[in-house]
């Protein structure tokens, strides 16, 4: 029973336990008893919640009780370590931090809390959650579950990993240029970066550059990431890009009165490479969704080849990323990894670049308003290639050589415009690794990311597949 459990979904895992069906205090004990087995192979499990099983056995009393319960009663939840969680370790990846204990939980968490979520396990990032691996001087590297010589990639790699190692059934990652995307990509996993603003940064760190960051769920299911994301959103109070009015219909079983107008693109698409096993997964989404009520076709942005979305995204952020992270490192340069070090190391961006960098990221969203004037969705790559081994290093797609942080190139423009976008898992590669597709919409249009996500999934030959640990 214990297996059938962790690999359950936590809108299942809910029903069971409204239902009497399942124990809370069942399911908690079953996430825990698979992190104790299968963790330190993985490494993406860093803190434990002391008083998980604690609320279960409330949780438990309450169902008993016949009380009014939550959507997430009862259900386990995990939580990338630079989320602030009350009374839990919050270490951001970095011996800086060693120790330290938040006072309060981040927005996120306390609406995930409120719903009757429990949390579980705090997950590693990268340094500061600043890298497209996740390694870190205090608490290691994270291998995927996939085959542990490769990356789960970063920076919510922790998160990730976990969900698709099934130590957790619902998590909460943090996204500046893939960081939700990427990960869930390279694990078999889904990742949804909603619109900027739809979820607080509240409790999130670093906070800068604000304007780029995104918290959003990662779970195994769209259905998963829907229920989250209904939770999630809407204004604090405190974050003051978080204004918009939540009014969230996830759109997950939405019966149009017309077929959904999805463009999709894989090579040519973006700036740079992307691998041909790349190209043939979007290509056999795209067929699927076809048949699937949505009017297909392939389309070509040019501003999206021709704009290096990762140059420009660093040109935008770094200087300021860089003023905060001298102020954390002051005195603690022993400390320091690589990640922050070459946030550290690079010069200041000129006023001109600078200008430039906005403008194309102006052009970006022009782009973006035109075509999604004529189409309800954009169905693309997530990742130019598969996950890679560990190690930061140059590599050949499709016969170019391209640095490490390629591996944005599909999701920077998309964070550098805020707009909504998902990443569901469609195939595998030769080497048996997951690949992803990424699914994007217009500005707070989430129910029709996510509407286009579940009829994919319905037809995804990804559904039910599951690392061997």
């Amino acid at each position: 029973m214990k297996n059938q459990i962790i690999l359950m979904d936590a809108s299942r895992l809910a029903q069971l336990i409204s239902s009497r069906e399942l124990s809370p205090v069942e399911v908690v004990q079953a996430h825990l008893d698979r992190i104790t087995e299968v963790n330190p192979k993985v490494n993406a499990i860093v803190t434990l919640a002391d008083g998980a099983m604690e609320e279960a056995k409330k949780a438990e009393a309450a169902v008993q009780s016949g009380a009014r319960v939550g959507p997430l009663h009862g259900v386990p939840f995990t939580v990338k370590d630079g989320i602030d969680t009350a009374g839990v370790l919050t270490q951001r990846g970095s011996p800086i931090f060693k120790g330290r204990v938040p006072q309060t939980d981040a927005t996120a968490v306390a609406r995930l809390k409120a719903a009757g979520g429990i949390l579980i396990a705090k997950t590693n990032p990268p340094e500061f959650s600043y890298s497209v691996e996740t390694d870190n001087l205090l608490t290691g590297r994270t291998n995927n579950p996939w085959n542990l010589d490769y990356t789960p990639g970063g920076s919510s790699g922790g998160e990730s990993a976990a969900l698709a190692a099934a130590m957790s059934p619902l998590g909460l990652g943090s996204d500046l240029s893939i960081s939700l995307r990427g990960p869930a990509a390279h694990t078999g996993v889904v990742g949804f970066k909603p619109t900027h603003g739809r979820v607080p940064l509240t409790g999130h760190w670093p906070r800068v550059p604000r304007r780029f960051w995104h918290i959003g769920p990662m779970a195994r299911s769209v259905r998963d990431v829907a229920l989250a994301y209904s939770l999630l959103a809407g204004p604090d109070g405190a974050d003051g890009f978080s204004i918009s009015l939540p009014n969230v219909d996830t759109g997950v079983g939405a019966a149009p009165n017309r077929p959904l107008r999805v463009g999709w693109m894989a090579s040519p698409g973006f700036f740079g490479p992307t691998d041909p096993e790349v190209v043939t997964t979007v290509k056999a989404a795209a067929h699927a969704l076809s048949g699937a009520y949505c009017h297909v076709e392939e389309v070509r942005l040019p501003v999206l080849e021709q704009t290096d979305g990762n140059s420009i995204l660093w040109k935008l952020q770094q200087m300021e990323t860089r003023s905060e992270f001298a102020k954390v490192t002051a005195g603690h340069e022993d400390k320091v990894f690589h990640h922050a070090q070459l946030i550290l190391d690079t010069p200041d961006t000129s006023i001109a670049e600078f200008v430039a960098a906005e403008q194309a990221v102006e052009r970006l969203r022009d782009s973006f308003v035109e075509y999604f004037s004529r189409y309800d969705a954009l169905l693309c790559p997530v990742t130019p290639y598969p996950a890679t081994k560990h190690g930061l290093n140059d590599l050949v797609i499709d016969g170019q050589t391209v640095s490490p942080f390629h591996v944005m190139s599909a999701t920077s423009p998309f964070s550098l415009t805020g707009m909504p976008a998902l990443a569901l898992p469609f195939g595998t590669s030769r080497d048996g690794l997951p690949i992803g597709v990424q699914i994007v919409s217009s500005w707070l249009a989430e129910s029709t990311v996510l509407a286009v996500a579940s009829r994919l999934e319905g037809v995804s030959p990804f559904r039910d597949c599951h690392p061997n640990l």
